[in-house]
């Protein structure tokens, strides 16, 4: 591509960009319409059409970031063959969905025309997309053609990081490529908890402090600098990519809501790793709607004593700490939550849960193995009374909102990162499987879908990537972050989809890696907020913010 194709290019995106903008201003008032007919619980009576517009505003952003992504490239003259490939197909792809189908899942798909988007704001929406939408491209083939000269590159693009952050990458890769690839599929075979060798040495190096502050022990990164290192553990094996989760949400807890004791005590301990916390939050019969908790603390003197149940808490056993969310007044709905930073201690295969008032037992799980989930009984389980987060009943709810970005940003990466395992593997699997005298990267439908994945990866990464900077700027992103997290689990679902069906039957074979990767892939799209609560927080948010 010459000088003056990217010029044009990039013109045309630009456009293109303008006009979905246009798009999705008749989106919203469509749905601002149809939200206020439809009376009390509006955007949940009307939530095709509310999810369709997170979906749309999605697909937007995603496409903005991308010009940035591109541009900035450029300007520091790093936009290559690849680069420029994977630019070109994004908009040839994404922009042609908006109006002809965007899938919010394997059964769902919105077009603008549903959402209430005139006629006339299409044409000029196609107009400004021009030669993206209708002309021929020969880019998918381009690409994998790439991709298959330099399979052993870390991923395909440049993908936009300054020097520190990709150092920070290089480290890590190192990390998984020794201690955690090799050993990630047996571990999963096994259904075996991660060595806790691999553990400390992530604690290490720094795994578990990179956004505590270095006054309390950590390295004092930011955003973006977790999203790199979780994107890259991620790659390896999700569960050890999200070994840091519940340190992370741990962390803010306390940064946010903490008491300087608390601080003082907990901090340093988390961010060396010699505290591996767990969350407990959900309870059976709960879900998304923590308002409706039912697990109690009583104050007795000094300590307050926890009756209730809890489930789906991940490294429940082996962790030392819980960040536990309990009802500990009348008040209704989240009035009545309260935090608490709970001591448990460290229990064995043999006895997950040697602490007296607690018991449980492990929930047998597809994938997202390796530090095992859990249901939990409390019966009269003590804890001190100075160990209530900030000292404060009731703020528990508030508390735990101010962790939700940073939480939604690193299961973006995570996606990302399982993403790029599936396209690993489906590259490898490729370039080795010969059919008919060919190696099947040969093939078109084969190395269109590589190529997609590649493009896909791209686009959900620089999202995520906008949104962690916009976190490390102290700007609000709950929508930023929601956006990523939505995006970036449907493209690892269909990444580990594709390279399975690349693997062909090897591929539903418990013996190859990528069975794993589609098993993990899956949850993606559920915790942290399942996809279709992410969709309704981000149509409330757009909603209420255009008001």
């Amino acid at each position: 591509m010459t000088k003056t194709d990217t010029s044009s290019l990039f013109k045309t995106a630009a456009a293109t960009v303008d006009a979905a903008d246009r798009v999705l201003d008749a989106a919203r008032r469509a749905t601002q319409a149809r939200v206020a007919n439809a009376g009390a619980g509006g955007v949940d009576q009307e939530q095709e059409q509310a999810h369709g517009y997170a979906w749309l505003a999605t697909y937007v952003e995603a496409l903005r970031q991308m010009l940035r992504w591109a541009r900035d490239l450029e300007a520091a003259k790093k936009f290559g063959t690849i680069e420029q490939l994977i630019f070109e197909i994004a908009f040839r792809e994404y922009a042609p969905q908006i109006v002809g189908g965007i899938p919010m899942s394997q059964g769902e798909i919105v077009r603008a025309g549903q959402l209430g988007v005139p006629g006339e704001v299409i044409g000029k929406f196609m107009d400004a997309a021009g030669a993206l939408i209708h002309g021929e491209s020969e880019a998918k083939a381009r690409l994998a053609k790439e991709m298959a000269e330099h399979p052993h590159a870390v991923t395909f693009g440049n993908i936009g990081l300054d020097e520190d952050l990709a150092l920070v990458r290089d480290q890590f890769r190192k990390f998984v490529l020794d201690k955690v690839a090799p050993h990630a599929h047996g571990w999963h075979l096994r259904d075996e908890l991660i060595p806790i060798s691999v553990v400390e040495e992530m604690g290490a190096l720094g795994v578990f402090g990179l956004t505590i502050p270095e006054a309390h022990g950590g390295s004092g990164l930011g955003k973006l600098a977790m999203c790199v290192v979780s994107e890259e553990l991620s790659r390896g094996y999700i569960g050890v990519g999200s070994l840091g989760t519940r340190s992370e949400i741990a962390g803010e807890l306390i940064l946010g809501g903490g008491t300087d004791a608390q601080k003082k005590y907990w901090l340093p301990k988390i961010a060396s790793g010699e505290i591996l916390p767990t969350a407990v939050f959900t309870e059976p019969n709960t879900g998304s709607d923590l308002g409706s908790l039912r697990t109690r603390a009583v104050r007795e003197g000094d300590v307050w004593k926890v009756t209730g149940n809890k489930t789906w808490i991940t490294h429940a056993a082996r962790a030392d700490m819980m960040t536990l969310l309990v009802r500990t007044n009348n008040a209704p709905a989240y009035r009545g939550l309260s935090m608490f930073l709970a001591p448990k201690p460290r229990g064995t295969s043999g006895d997950p849960f040697p602490a007296k008032g607690m018991s449980g037992g492990e929930i047998g799980v597809l994938g997202y193995r390796g530090m095992k989930e859990f249901e939990i009984g409390f019966d009269g389980f003590e804890i001190p009374h100075a160990n209530l987060l900030g000292g404060e009943e009731g703020q528990g709810f508030k508390q735990l909102m101010v962790t939700f970005e940073s939480a939604r940003i690193q299961t973006a990466a995570r996606a990302v990162g399982v993403a790029q395992s599936a396209l690993d593997l489906g590259l490898r699997y490729a370039l080795d499987r010969v059919q008919f005298a060919n190696p099947i990267i040969n093939f078109p439908r084969v190395a269109n879908k590589l190529a997609m994945m590649a493009v896909e990866i791209m686009i959900a990464r620089q999202l995520t990537y906008y949104a962690a900077r916009e976190k490390d700027a102290g700007r609000r992103c709950d929508l930023e972050a929601g956006m990523a997290k939505l995006l970036g689990a449907r493209v690892a679902w269909a990444a580990a989809d594709n390279a399975v069906q690349i693997h062909g039957g090897n591929g539903f074979a418990m013996e190859y890696p990528v069975s794993r990767v589609l098993c993990d892939a899956r949850i993606l799209n559920i915790f942290e907020g399942a996809a279709e609560i992410q969709a309704q927080v981000i149509a409330r948010r757009l909603l209420e913010e255009k008001n």
